[in-house]
C-alpha cells in the first residue's frame, strides 16, 4: 500500500475531515450512551464501533439488542440499512479500479457518507488515483479515530447525559454541510429534492427501507435530469 500513499494528499483528507468530525462527535457519544443503556459491556460497545463503524446501524443494533431481538434480525436490519453503501461503491469503483486489492479493501471498510462526499469530489477533480485514494484514506482515518474516541466517551458517560439534550441534532447538520457544495447544477438539485421527499413519504416502510428506496429514486431522477439537460444543450 505504501507505494500508492501520497503523504500530502493523506494530510489534506485528514485535516479536511476534521470539521465533520467535530460535527459528528455528539452522534458518536450518543451511540456510546445507547450501547451502555442497552446493557452492552465495554468490549461489545467498542466492538460495534470498531467493526460496524456506522452510527445508524449501531443505534438500531443497540435498540434491537435491548428489545431481545434474535441475532439474525439484528444482522439483517443492519445489512438493509447499509445497502446505501452499494450506491456509493458503484460511484467509487471506477476511481479505485487501478489500485491494488489491499487498497480497495481498506478504502471499502472506511467508506461512510462523509468520506464518500469528500472523496468523490477529490476523485472528480483529479486524474491521479494515488492522490484521490490517499485523500480518501485520510478522511476515513480521521473519521474512524474520532468515532472510536467519542463512542468510548459516550459509553463511559452512560446515562449521565440526559436524553433531552438531543445530541443527535448535529448529524443532519453535518450531512447538509457536506451535500451543499454539490448543489451546483440542476441534476444534483433534482436528485436531492426527490430523495428528500421520498425518504419522508416512505418513512412507514419497515427496516429503514425508505433510505434505500429514496436513494434509488434520487439517482433515477438525477440521471433523467442529466439526460434532459444534455438533450436541451444539443438542440
Amino acid at each position: 500500500m505504501r507505494r500508492h500513499l501520497d503523504t500530502a494528499s493523506f494530510r489534506d483528507g485528514f485535516v479536511g475531515m476534521l470539521p465533520a468530525c467535530v460535527g459528528l462527535a455528539p452522534f458518536g457519544v450518543v451511540c456510546g450512551v445507547g450501547a451502555a443503556a442497552a446493557g452492552a459491556d465495554l468490549a461489545a460497545a467498542m466492538g460495534m464501533s470498531t467493526i460496524i463503524f456506522s452510527g445508524a446501524a449501531q443505534i438500531l443494533a443497540a435498540q434491537l439488542y435491548a428489545a431481545g431481538a434474535p441475532l439474525a434480525i439484528i444482522v439483517l436490519t443492519c445489512f438493509v440499512l447499509g445497502l446505501r453503501l452499494l450506491m456509493y461503491s458503484a460511484a467509487m469503483a471506477p476511481h479505485l479500479k487501478p489500485l491494488s486489492p489491499a487498497w480497495q479493501r481498506t478504502l471499502a471498510f472506511l467508506l461512510t457518507d462523509q468520506a464518500f462526499a469528500a472523496a468523490i469530489r477529490r476523485f472528480n477533480a483529479t486524474d491521479d488515483p494515488r492522490d484521490g485514494a490517499s485523500f480518501f484514506l485520510g478522511t476515513g482515518v480521521a473519521l474512524w479515530a474520532m468515532w472510536q474516541a467519542t463512542n468510548l466517551a459516550g459509553f463511559l458517560a452512560g446515562n449521565l447525559i440526559p436524553a433531552a439534550w438531543s445530541l443527535d441534532f448535529a448529524v443532519p447538520l453535518c450531512f447538509i454541510a457536506l451535500i451543499a457544495p454539490l448543489m451546483r447544477n440542476a441534476p444534483n438539485v433534482v436528485a436531492a429534492l426527490v430523495a428528500g421527499v421520498a425518504v419522508l413519504a416512505l418513512a412507514a416502510l419497515p427496516m429503514r427501507l425508505n433510505l434505500v428506496v429514496a436513494g434509488i429514486a434520487g439517482i433515477l431522477a438525477g440521471t433523467l435530469a442529466e439526460i434532459a439537460r444534455e438533450r436541451w444543450k444539443a438542440r
